[in-house]
């Protein structure tokens, strides 16, 4: 059986939690920190994984291509603005290698709208692959893997 560190677990319950609470608060320019400068972040239908294809809804392979993700939503791109409210919850570290913890997450997403209807907008699973840097924890990969390909209205932020 693989015996969790409570300290590492802790940390990353927090990292989820500034994480949430950063994209919550549309501070996007911050999202990417939470990231080694070489993170990947993806997000995968359940489905998709499941049957074994590589298809992402998004791939980003490092920083610098989360940076431009945000520099576009910002001066580029046209969305329905809304308020995220992300919900993470059964934190967990399941496996450890070479520096490398792995965990586990439950994550929804709230969206209210402009006229105020909220609606449970994505729910799922982030698979993290995490690096402590100077006692800090860092996603060396966050995967998003939806519990539904069917995305209702557009995927325009990070979840």
């Amino acid at each position: 059986m693989f015996e969790v560190d409570r300290d590492a677990l802790f940390a990353i319950e927090q990292l989820n939690k500034a994480y949430a609470r950063c994209l919550d608060d549309d501070r996007l320019e911050d999202w990417p920190d939470f990231f080694l400068e070489d993170g990947r972040y993806l997000i995968q239908s359940r489905e998709n994984r499941d049957a074994g294809l590589y298809g992402y809804i998004l791939y980003f392979e490092n920083k610098g291509m989360m940076r431009d993700r945000v520099k576009s939503l910002r001066v580029a791109n046209y969305y329905n603005l809304h308020i995220d409210r992300h919900l993470i919850t059964n934190v967990d570290i399941v496996g450890a290698a070479d520096g490398v913890l792995d965990a586990l997450a439950n994550y929804a997403v709230i969206q209210t709208d402009a006229e105020g209807r909220s609606e449970l907008f994505s729910a799922g699973e982030y698979h993290d692959r995490i690096v402590f840097v100077d006692g800090v924890p860092r996603f060396k990969e966050r995967l998003v893997l939806l519990d539904t390909a069917n995305v209702v209205g557009l995927l325009a932020v990070p979840l």
